[in-house]
């Protein structure tokens, strides 16, 4: 995986900053209770929700047992369809396959539609590095890289951002990433996006070379599909003469109709719509529609070891909607840019840490921030059990030495647990000398007690008062 995230601090302290920006909290609040309310009532308008829920988890458990056939089968259907197929087995591999390729036409720019797996290799740095700019088309996005920002949502990149920053960021940065704001600019939502449209506009109609992902990939025709809002995916589509397409190989479904049921639980759980307002499909080259030059990238960096493990696997169901976020406390309050990784918010918590690894602090501390209250289970539209993967990864995170200090304390009290005159003589000692006991953790424990109050022990155990009580 990409390490343009790595260095940064561990989640409690990342997290212990986040929450200390008022304003932060404040932006991140109002959206996610926005977006949560309105995916409810979209959701609540299927009586089949249940049913489309269980189907959506069915297909892609499926799909991951069988991923070999139906990879080889959708590299045939594409190759038959007139486009070109590679392999990257991991980031640096996908860049230098881009890379190449875009200096193939001799161009020195992209535009590019919004897309998880290019921020998750570093994409646009690496291009830079070759003197090659991309161009950022989402209106989120945009404001996340004329601001030098990162994204901090999955579906809303700049949900951090009010109307108030954006305004600002348009009229510092537009000038020199090409057409200036306009003068007077308000932060008037509709003055806005008509900044950015005519700023995009002129990159659209130059640009001869577009990157994107896709949603989903579809085996028995080679179909890529792209959903989005705003239109500036379609015009990356199909304006562009050679068209990059850069996809996780778990985005793949075997069939049309096994997509028909993604494409019900993506939109309600992402932008609680009854359907995308453009949803692009394209199967290889067509003669004078579209590019003429077609080439799809398809990304492994590290998820066949995801799906070797039969408790995390469950992560590459994920359809990036991006539900689980908005209803999660922890990423309410910490944001995104607190998990140090393009993927942040509860299925960030478990899938980075298995796409990177736990060796660095920063991944090691992912699979705990989490209250394990199963909010995003319950919203996941193809059931993702996070909660039981975060404890899955974290006995991953024990062994493997991180914590210590927990597994001695826990070897103790598994001991005290099994001897019932341990126990009771334990409980004695904690009732006899309550009045001493603080009120936090020293050492290492205290990270522990931050944000949590030591119970208060009884005057006498439970055991001494039931035989006074009831002898």
């Amino acid at each position: 995986m990409s390490d343009t995230f790595l260095g940064m601090p561990a989640f409690p302290e990342a997290a212990a900053r986040a929450t200390g920006d008022e304003r932060l909290r404040a932006n991140l609040r109002h959206a996610t209770h926005t977006i949560r309310d309105k995916r409810a009532r979209a959701v609540a308008e299927l009586p089949d929700w249940a049913e489309l829920r269980a189907a959506g988890k069915a297909v892609k458990d499926h799909t991951l047992r069988h991923l070999d056939r139906y990879l080889v089968q959708l590299e045939e259907a594409v190759t038959a369809a007139g486009g070109t197929v590679h392999w990257a087995a991991d980031a640096a591999e996908a860049n230098r396959i881009v890379t190449g390729l875009v200096r193939a036409t001799g161009e020195s720019e992209v535009v590019k539609v919004k897309s998880m797996a290019t921020q998750e290799i570093g994409l646009n740095e690496a291009l830079a590095a070759e003197g090659i700019t991309a161009y950022e088309t989402d209106l989120a996005e945009l404001i996340v890289q004329l601001g030098d920002d990162r994204p901090s949502h999955i579906l809303v990149p700049a949900i951090h951002r009010n109307r108030a920053e954006i305004r600002e960021i348009f009229a510092d940065r537009m000038a020199a990433w090409g057409r200036p704001a306009p003068e007077g600019l308000t932060d008037s939502p509709a003055e806005l996006a008509e900044a950015a449209r005519l700023h995009l506009r002129e990159k659209f109609l130059r640009a001869r070379v577009a990157v994107s992902g896709a949603n989903f990939m579809v085996a028995e025709t080679g179909t890529m599909v792209v959903v989005e809002s705003e239109g500036n995916g379609r015009m990356c589509l199909t304006l562009p003469r050679t068209l990059i397409s850069v996809v996780g190989i778990e985005k793949v479904v075997p069939t049309w109709r096994d997509l028909e049921v993604f494409l019900q639980l993506l939109p309600r759980s992402s932008t609680a719509e009854r359907m995308n307002p453009y949803t692009s499909l394209w199967t290889g080259t067509t003669g004078g529609d579209g590019p003429s030059d077609f080439h799809l990238v398809l990304l492994d960096n590290g998820r066949t070891a995801v799906l070797a493990d039969q408790v995390g696997r469950q992560a590459l169901r994920c359809i990036r909607c991006s539900a689980c976020l908005n209803v999660c406390p922890v990423y309410e309050r910490a944001g995104g840019h607190a998990y140090g990784s393009v993927y942040p918010g509860p299925i960030g918590a478990i899938l980075t840490p298995q796409l990177r690894g736990t060796a660095s602090e920063l991944d090691a501390s992912l699979p705990y921030a989490s209250t394990l209250c199963g909010a995003c289970y319950e919203v996941c539209p193809v059931a993702i059990d996070i909660p039981e993967v975060l404890v899955h990864l974290r006995e991953r995170v024990a062994e493997q030495g991180g914590h210590r200090l927990e597994r001695a304390a826990m070897a103790a009290a598994g001991y005290v647990l099994d001897h019932p005159a341990a126990l009771a003589a334990a409980e004695r000692l904690a009732a006899r000398t309550r009045r001493l006991h603080p009120r936090r953790l020293p050492g290492p424990g205290r990270a522990w007690t931050d944000t949590r109050d030591l119970p208060e022990v009884p005057d006498e155990p439970f055991r001494d008062w039931w035989r006074r009580n009831r002898p």
